[in-house]
């Protein structure tokens, strides 16, 4: 496949993350000039779910095999249309799509991923080129097939020493020294999420209820304590290992309120990210993700770490991991390296994702 001779790509990216709370659509344009790569938002949009496929998405880990076919083929034509609409909307001519699809399962110590959202039929919906398995091929070459945004913040924010993203899971890129180094710290937004929606909330705005609750200290132990803080890196986190290992220990205290639970899970991430950015030494970290809106964990953050809390613009804060799916995906038309095996741990680094459409230009 040739390359574009002005070396600019514009490029949607479309994201779908594991709190369920929609599809970000992302239109970008990437330059690379003197080796050195810049960009620009130019539109971008959540798509909140429908309730029907929040629900079809939260039992489709148990659903039989042919409704998980039948839903990763919906899914993918639903998010067809969706972009579609956002191109038409707002006049916009991308030259290919770079999906991440949902995270249904990610059990890598098995060595296998699922993402689901159709890149056939995105592209045949849309008529464009999709690029979109990312995860799969560092899976097969012995890697967690996470996390995948370091690749874009080395990138996209080289001035930047670490990139904190607090979605569904909260993970961290640093990039201080020569070498990457990237992993998943604790879940986030997925079990505050999940609580709240105890409450009949979606979710904890500015993280009030958890402003309204106390600390309970035997839970907070507790949490400190599971296995997978003693790991060191490339290390990952997904679903599953939050409904066995994690969400016992909220269902154990059921004595303990709702608000109080979200006070010690806020306590729990402050803690578990704040001792992480210490131990990474860095002096500035840039924030991420929609847990940045929650004001009471970033303030739970920050008052566990000595380095200062970078918030940046709204845009960077709701989009960054579209635009970075975006970027990986231009690499992947360029054919060039977009997966570093000092984040997840596999043999070798690699040129990851499925191409689906017509690539040539």
């Amino acid at each position: 496949m040739s390359k574009p001779l002005n070396e600019e790509y514009p490029v949607i990216g479309l994201m779908s993350g594991t709190s369920l709370d929609g599809l970000d659509i992302a239109m970008c344009i990437f330059k690379l000039e003197q080796n050195h790569w810049t960009y620009r938002i130019v539109k971008a949009q959540t798509y909140s779910y429908p309730q029907h496929w929040i629900n079809k998405l939260k039992q489709l880990p148990l659903a039989p095999i042919v409704e998980y076919a039948d839903t990763d083929a919906a899914l993918g034509r639903y998010m067809g249309k969706l972009v579609l609409d956002f191109m038409e909307e707002n006049q916009l001519k991308p030259i290919l799509i770079a999906s991440h699809g949902h995270t249904i399962f990610h059990q890598p110590v098995k060595g296998f991923t699922a993402q689901i959202g159709c890149g056939a039929a995105i592209s045949a919906i849309t008529g464009l080129p999709v690029v979109n398995g990312f995860r799969n091929m560092d899976l097969a070459l012995g890697g967690h097939g996470a996390p995948l945004v370091p690749v874009g913040d080395l990138h996209l924010f080289p001035n930047e020493e670490a990139c904190l993203n607090l979605g569904g899971i909260a993970n961290i890129s640093v990039h201080k020294s020569t070498v990457l180094s990237a992993f998943d710290i604790c879940p986030c937004n997925m079990v505050l999420n999940r609580l709240a929606e105890l409450t009949g909330a979606a979710y904890d705005a500015e993280g009030k209820i958890a402003a309204s609750g106390s600390l309970e200290p035997e839970l907070f132990e507790q949490f400190n304590q599971l296995g997978f803080y003693e790991q060191k890196g490339p290390k990952s986190l997904g679903a599953e290992w939050v409904d066995a290992c994690f969400w016992p220990l909220l269902e154990h205290y059921s004595s303990v309120s709702i608000a109080d639970k979200m006070a010690t899970l806020v306590a729990h991430i402050g803690f578990q990210i704040g001792t992480t950015i210490d131990k990474a030494g860095v002096n500035q970290v840039l924030l991420s993700g929609g847990g940045t809106m929650n004001h009471f964990l970033v303030q739970s953050i920050g008052s566990n770490t000595k380095a200062k809390l970078h918030i940046p613009d709204n845009l960077t804060i709701h989009f960054k991991e579209a635009l970075i799916f975006a970027f990986l995906g231009v690499l992947r038309f360029r054919n060039e390296t977009n997966v570093y095996k000092s984040v997840t741990g596999s043999t070798q680094s690699h040129v990851a994702g499925a191409l689906w459409g017509n690539f040539n230009r």
